[in-house]
């Protein structure tokens, strides 16, 4: 498990999740730190959004320990 911060650039006052790794890493691959910070900075939005809905219906069916991520290209844009 790893804590992610929920609104990126703000640890100091950022509530925090726990996310499996691969979970974690998908999240940074999907959203950059503007995104999450103004849009999906709690748990149930994290949850909720559709960039994640069917990494997380995959995740949670599989029995993987190590699953490869790669940055989208519209986050490497934003970056």
């Amino acid at each position: 498990m790893q804590v992610h911060h929920l609104r990126p650039e703000e640890r100091a006052t950022s509530p925090t999740v726990e996310l499996c790794r691969p979970c974690h890493d998908q999240v940074h691959a999907l959203f950059t730190n503007e995104e999450l910070r103004e849009s999906f900075d709690t748990a149930g939005a994290l949850r909720g959004a559709d960039r994640l809905t069917d990494y997380l219906e995959w995740i949670r069916g599989t029995d993987k320990l190590r699953v490869e991520t790669r940055t989208s290209n519209r986050v490497r844009e934003r970056r």
